[in-house]
């Protein structure tokens, strides 16, 4: 027999913020939420207070600002989750501006006290606290009286049947010294901070008291909907073994959809791999993601298509159009900036679970770093790691496209250093015969498979890609000398 106490979680309403808390927020616990002004400390506590509040489990929301709680909600109410029929039904605001200004802390905390007994909430909110420390200078009481009024008052919010709130704005010197950190049952730290002409927020789980909480900072965004988070892709321990056996084990093949790539391949892409197809603009690298999204819908595979260099228009006048149309291969466009890869992987996620996809499509890698804010530019490859590791780990295969510039005169594989995330690659050139460019490619390598060695001539018809002969006496063809002809 367990002697363990089961501890509720209660679902916040907030997308994705669940993930980070390991599950709910625990019932009856005290919270804070802090961080910088305007980064959404309100709006977020609302919608966990909309997503909550019933007659069952009504709320209590104190504020201490000087403006009255109707001018607050003018605002609130203009997102999707505000429900005017729970104000004053299972919501009730109170406003504590009055006996914070007579600087009382005692009647503040009486009055806290009173109107939690009467109600009986399950839900109980004060914001923002950050008006009380304030208000204490004004009043010339020192930082004793202040500390003994925050401890006051976390014990007493613990020692309620609810589940507390206390929203604040504080600097991160500050939150090292407020007794109420130490007080509090979980903390969440949220902020905003402005990359040249981008404004990225992040939120982080600083405490959750018996409960493991996704470590790090996670992206969220505000939109009219309200606050929406992306959980940071992380590789879970013993990733890279099961990576090893897959690699090791796996033996089923996803055909490309282009006759003679397959036999190069070694008998096809395996299943649940990262390819990696690298070359100069107009080689043809979306081209032959096209014909692998195609040779899955012929097979009965869905697909996914994540565009950053092309529209969706651009990309729809091609053989992508009938299959999209049709609802075999799903298009997500992700040409608007400020993106962050976590954003980007919630969303392929979402489509690839909504559509019970196969293969995926990156195009291209180049254009993603692009998209991206500039804080996220930083850490591309760690980021883009990760993102390749919970996709593959999906047992989806992945195609990316790179753009590389063809300098004639080194080999590379990626402009920043990716290829070694990928468990294939293949090589897209151009080359000069007799006057004129010729498009050759080559698979440089499949992992725990054997592949042709053969650099191959090819050509784009109206039918797609043709592989064509093998290159031989021409040395030097991949290194960037000159050619001779045959």
């Amino acid at each position: 027999m367990s002697s363990k106490v089961t501890i509720r979680r209660l679902a916040t309403g907030v997308p994705g913020l669940d993930n980070l808390l390991g599950g709910g927020l625990p019932e009856f616990s005290f919270n804070l939420i802090a961080g910088t002004p305007g980064s959404g400390k309100t709006t977020l506590a609302h919608q966990i207070m909309f997503s909550l509040a019933n007659p069952d489990n009504r709320a209590l929301f104190f504020t201490v600002l000087g403006e009255p709680a109707l001018k607050m909600l003018r605002y609130q109410q203009q997102f999707a989750f505000f429900d005017i029929d729970k104000v004053n039904q299972s919501i009730r605001f109170v406003n504590l501006s009055a006996d914070l200004q007579n600087g009382n802390f005692d009647r503040v905390l009486s009055h806290i006290a009173d109107e939690v007994k009467d109600y009986a909430p399950g839900l109980v909110f004060v914001d923002s606290f950050r008006s009380v420390a304030q208000s204490a200078k004004s009043n010339g009481q020192g930082t004793f009286d202040l500390q003994r009024f925050v401890q006051q008052l976390g014990m007493q919010m613990t020692s309620w049947q609810a589940t507390t709130f206390l929203i604040g704005e504080y600097l991160l010197p500050e939150a090292e010294t407020s007794p109420v950190f130490t007080v509090a049952d979980g903390i969440l730290w949220i902020s905003q901070s402005l990359h040249r002409n981008s404004i990225v927020r992040k939120m982080q789980v600083v405490k959750m008291r018996g409960q493991a909480q996704a470590p790090g900072l996670h992206t969220f965004r505000i939109s009219n909907a309200g606050i929406q988070v992306f959980p940071r892709a992380i590789v879970q321990p013993g990733a890279a073994v099961e990576a090893a056996i897959k690699l090791s084990t796996g033996d089923k093949r996803a055909p490309m959809g282009v006759p003679g790539l397959d036999d190069m391949l070694g008998g096809g892409l395996p299943v649940g791999y990262s390819l990696l197809v690298v070359g100069p603009s107009g080689s043809g690298k979306t081209i032959l993601a096209t014909e692998f999204l195609a040779e899955g819908v012929r097979r009965g595979e869905a697909g996914v298509i994540a565009a950053f260099e092309k529209s969706p228009s651009q990309l729809l006048n091609n053989k992508l159009h009938a299959l999209v149309k049709a609802g075999h291969v799903g298009v997500i466009d992700t040409r608007s900036l400020d993106l962050s890869i976590d954003e980007t992987l919630h969303d392929l996620i979402a489509m690839i679970n909504r559509m019970q996809a196969k293969r995926v499509v990156i195009d291209s890698l180049s254009g993603f770093e692009l998209a991206l804010a500039p804080e996220f530019q930083e850490d591309f490859r760690g980021s883009l790691y990760r993102m390749i590791a919970e996709l593959t780990g999906m047992g989806v295969t992945v195609l990316m496209t790179s753009e590389l510039e063809d300098r004639y005169t080194d080999l590379r594989f990626s402009p920043f250093g990716s290829a070694f995330l990928a468990d294939a690659i293949i090589v897209q050139r151009y080359i000069e015969i007799a006057g004129q460019f010729k498009r050759v490619c080559s698979v440089v390598k499949v992992r725990g498979s054997e592949h042709s060695k053969d650099i191959r001539l090819f050509d784009i018809t109206d039918d797609g890609i043709m592989i064509g002969e093998t290159l031989s006496g021409y040395a030097g063809i991949m290194s960037g000398r000159p050619t001779a002809s045959p």
